[in-house]
C-alpha cells in the first residue's frame, strides 16, 4: 500500500505533505460523491487509501451522530482513531482483494501507524467540516450520509 504524504499534525510514518491538497482532502471532498458507488475502480495504491477513507469517513459519520459539542466530538474521533482495528489480511477486514496483507511483522507494525495518523487526521478534519462555526451543531447534510454504505462495506462488525 502506498505511503501518500498528508498534512497532519500527528506522527507517524506518513511523509510530510507540503501541497494544498492530499489525500485526506481529497477523500472528504468527494466522500458525498463517492458514497453513493457500488463499485470503485481501484487505478492505483493511492485508491486503495481513498477507499479506506471513505470507508472510515462512515465510520466517524456514525460516531458525531451522538456528540453535541465539537469538543466531544474530536474526543469521540481521537477515541475512534486509537481503537483496535483489522488490519488487511485480518478475518474482519472488509476487502479480501485489492489491499495485500502485510507480509512481516515490521510491515503490519507500519500499515497501523500509518493508518492510524490518517484515521486521526481524518477525525479532526472531519469535526472541522460537520459542525458549523455559527452554530456549533452538527450539520445534518453531512450525518445524513451516516447509514450509507461505500461498496457495499463497512468497517465496523455487524450490527455496530
Amino acid at each position: 500500500m502506498a505511503l501518500l504524504p498528508i498534512r497532519t499534525q500527528f506522527r507517524g510514518p506518513a511523509p510530510k505533505g507540503g501541497a494544498d491538497q492530499d489525500i485526506i482532502d481529497e477523500a472528504l471532498h468527494y466522500f458525498k460523491a463517492n458514497v453513493f458507488f457500488r463499485e470503485f475502480e481501484i487505478k492505483s495504491e493511492a485508491d486503495l487509501v481513498l477507499i479506506y477513507l471513505t470507508l472510515y469517513t462512515i465510520e466517524c459519520l456514525k460516531r458525531l451522530q451522538k456528540s453535541a459539542t465539537k469538543n466531544q466530538a474530536v474526543q469521540e474521533m481521537y477515541t475512534l482513531a486509537i481503537s483496535k482495528f483489522d488490519l488487511p489480511g485480518d478475518a474482519g477486514f472488509p476487502f479480501k482483494t485489492g489491499f495485500a496483507a502485510p507480509t512481516s511483522s515490521q510491515e503490519a507494525d507500519l500499515m497501523r501507524q500509518y493508518f492510524t495518523q490518517l484515521r486521526q487526521e481524518l477525525g479532526l478534519r472531519i469535526c472541522d467540516k460537520v459542525f458549523e462555526c455559527d452554530t456549533g451543531k452538527p450539520s445534518k447534510w453531512w450525518l445524513c450520509f451516516s447509514k450509507r454504505r461505500f461498496m457495499d462495506k463497512t468497517l465496523s462488525g455487524p450490527g455496530q
